[in-house]
């Protein structure tokens, strides 16, 4: 017999229903970071695939270089002004690849300090950018997402768009040697464009205890408007992965560690050149 009209949206309500049962009885599983992968499906990425497919029109390719099952560290390039690329990247992965899987990202030690956005980081599978904690996840099998440049990525100008930072001292690097874990670049372009950061005011940022404080061509002007992205077209592209395991012994070597993390940043700059020009316009279709 056929479903009804009503029977769809009957299923609907019985499941939100059940699934508020389950929260406020606290009848749920978190693990030892805090990982909340029932709440992250329900709320967070139907929240960020508004923005990943209807809003920045994302297209995303390489998925196959991800693994299907076991570790791998995934190495991206960070702008934006707001890092909204990580949080993007992390909800395409998990609805894109075959076996569903969820990106645990690391974030600054200030996403920590803030009191909703450090609980909100926590429930969605993220934690501190230290080696201790990747080498946990690692091990224990996960896809770890980093961004190796920091705020000096997401806090650039928009002349310096496209531009790829420092990638600091390589401890990203560390973390995949003392595994064994493949190291998979992504190159993302379409970040640069939501919140073009035309100036930093640095004393504003000093007073606030910021990495900067951005002008962008409608924030502060247009107060909580200026918040709202624009519109630019993302594309993501995962490359193929960097074998790590022939250099277990290595991962105390100064120089294995910058050669490595020097191999990763230039594949990221030559696949986001590739990717721009693959999308000339911005804000095209």
């Amino acid at each position: 017999m056929p479903d009804r009209p009503g029977d769809h949206w009957d299923s609907k309500v019985a499941n939100g229903l059940a699934f508020l049962r389950r929260r406020l009885s606290g009848d749920y599983e978190v693990d030892e970071f805090g990982f909340d992968p029932e709440l992250t499906d329900a709320v967070f990425h139907p929240l960020l695939r508004l923005l990943y497919r209807d809003w920045f029109r994302t297209e995303v390719s390489g998925v196959e270089h991800v693994p299907v099952d076991g570790p791998a560290l995934v190495v991206g390039n960070h702008s934006g002004t707001v890092a909204l690329d990580a949080l993007i990247l992390s909800a395409a992965l998990h609805d894109r690849h075959p076996a569903h899987r969820y990106l645990r990202l690391l974030g600054a030690d200030l996403v920590f300090r803030m009191p909703v956005v450090s609980e909100i980081a926590r429930k969605t599978g993220g934690t501190v950018a230290c080696n201790p904690d990747a080498e946990r996840l690692l091990g224990g099998g996960d896809l770890v997402g980093v961004f190796p440049e920091g705020f000096k990525g997401i806090g650039k100008l928009y002349a310096d768009r496209y531009k790829l930072q420092r990638f600091g001292r390589g401890g990203f690097v560390s973390a995949a040697l003392r595994t064994g874990t493949p190291i998979v670049p992504v190159a993302i372009v379409g970040g640069e464009e939501i919140y073009p950061m035309l100036a930093d005011i640095k004393p504003l940022a000093r007073l606030l205890k910021l990495p900067y404080f951005p002008v962008t061509p409608t924030f502060p002007w247009l107060g909580p408007l200026g918040m709202v992205p624009l519109p630019s077209k993302w594309l993501i592209e995962f490359c193929p992965p960097i074998p790590t395991a022939h250099l277990t012994d290595s991962a105390d070597d100064p120089l294995v560690v910058f050669n490595l993390a020097d191999q990763v940043r230039e594949t990221i700059q030559q696949t986001v050149h590739q990717l721009l020009e693959r999308r000339p316009d911005p804000f095209g279709p």
